[in-house]
């Protein structure tokens, strides 16, 4: 794999500590079969938006880092607004599409992951973890 997909701010973002919540609303695991990474994800609720969330992640550094940047930036999000955000980054690295912008900005660090197929689904399992769980609502 090129250094280009294990750049220093993906290093950065899987180093970020992980946490699980006490007492979530929600809470789901996902694994990914071609890997092995599994991710789970527990979400604290307010109003139909997220609230808090906790993660613990098994998975590459890809899947970690990614983790880490849903995990801080879903907070205050409905479940719409996180399936367009997983939308928007699944056509950025399997269509060319730009990275997302606002709130999502930050996966742009992920762009690099686009030349790697084999790597895409460690990107967007976090995403699937936490679409899981908002569908529970």
């Amino acid at each position: 794999m090129s250094e280009d997909l294990y750049h220093k701010t993906l290093l950065d973002l899987a180093g970020l500590p992980e946490q699980r919540l006490e007492k979530p609303d929600l809470s789901t695991t996902v694994d990914n079969p071609l890997c092995g990474d599994r991710v789970t994800i527990d979400v604290a609720l307010d109003g139909g938006k997220v609230a808090g969330i906790g993660r613990e992640v098994r998975a590459c550094l890809i899947c970690q880092a990614s983790a880490a940047v849903l995990s801080r930036t879903a907070i205050g999000q409905n479940a719409e607004q996180v399936a367009a955000a997983a939308q928007s980054i699944r056509e950025m690295l399997k269509s060319g599409g730009s990275a997302p912008d606002g709130d999502w900005s930050e996966m742009a660090n992920f762009q690099p992951v686009a030349d790697y197929r084999s790597r895409h689904g460690c990107v967007l399992l976090p995403f699937d973890a936490l679409k899981k769980a908002l569908s529970e609502i």
